[in-house]
């Protein structure tokens, strides 16, 4: 199970996650949009220690920017609700992702790729 799981988001747009994976996220969730229309979900400590330096090249290089604004753009920090697991999803990357209620994960890498199931 650990690479891929299934879930229907609640009312309040909240994603419970597989409780075996809940420590990977205990210092936080960052969401971002994805390559294409899909979402990022990083473990804050892997956007702080990965993520982050690599948005910081040269301050003229377009590729550099051009990341910044794909990642940053509607960019979105969550806490991890201890006791249900749960991160809230904003609407916005939503509605970018194309996701209504039921999102499919997929690990790539050190990350998760959310996407609308049936995607």
């Amino acid at each position: 199970m650990g690479d891929y799981f299934e879930r229907k988001l609640d009312d309040k747009r909240r994603l419970t996650l597989p409780t075996e994976l809940r420590s990977e996220f205990a210092s936080g969730a960052v969401l971002t949009r994805g390559f294409k229309n899909y979402l990022h979900l990083y473990p804050k400590s892997v956007w702080d220690e990965q993520v982050e330096p690599e948005l910081q090249g040269s301050i003229l290089d377009e590729h550099t920017a051009d990341l910044n604004v794909r990642f940053r753009m509607g960019k979105a920090e969550s806490d991890i609700d201890a006791k249900q697991g749960r991160i809230q999803l904003p609407q916005h990357l939503l509605e970018y992702a194309g996701v209504d209620r039921e999102i499919v994960a997929i690990r790539a890498g050190r990350y998760w790729r959310l996407q609308a199931r049936g995607s």
